[in-house]
């Protein structure tokens, strides 16, 4: 598909961040097999900054306004997905597909050994999206502790663990 871009993030992105994971967010609040379920709330435009100013995410641009984005940060020699979200109204375009590439090229070339990520294990467009793009479960989390925290946090926050997995990308 043509008709957007990808670029790097910028920190000025930030509060667009926060209305397209919030835009995107609704599929799951909508999710009927979450009902009953916390989820955790948008990531603030400040902590959105944050995570931009770290240099490893990139923003999607219909008409020079962001439509989705990757968020990723660096943990050791691996990167990690935060967040990879697309507006409803922009999704089953190839966008979140080719800005989940472009991720694993500029990882690839920055010398990362792999991407990790965490989400839902049984939610269409959480890990079986990821599993189309060649991420496979981590289920021995040893030697990644943020996993685990990531997973442990869900949990607490209500979730119930067999719904959530850690997921790994490797670079070749």
């Amino acid at each position: 598909m043509t008709g957007f871009s990808i670029r790097l993030a910028r920190e000025d992105d930030a509060q667009d961040f926060f209305k397209v994971e919030d835009d995107a967010a609704t599929l799951l609040r909508e999710e009927p097999s979450l009902e009953g379920i916390p989820l955790p709330p948008s990531s603030s435009a400040d902590h959105h900054a944050k995570v931009i100013a770290k240099g490893r995410s990139l923003a999607a641009l219909v008409d020079r306004q962001i439509v989705g984005f990757a968020e990723a940060g660096p943990v050791g020699r691996e990167l990690h997905l935060h967040e990879l979200s697309v507006t409803r109204a922009h999704q089953n375009k190839r966008i979140g597909a080719t800005l989940l590439g472009a991720l694993k090229i500029d990882a690839r070339n920055s010398g990362y050994r792999a991407i990790t990520l965490n989400t839902f294990r049984d939610i269409p467009w959480n890990a079986p999206f990821y599993a189309r793009h060649d991420f496979v479960e981590l289920l021995n989390l040893e030697g990644h502790p943020h996993l685990a925290e990531s997973l442990e946090s869900a949990v607490a926050l209500g979730i119930p663990a067999e719904r959530r997995c850690a997921m790994i990308h490797f670079l070749d």
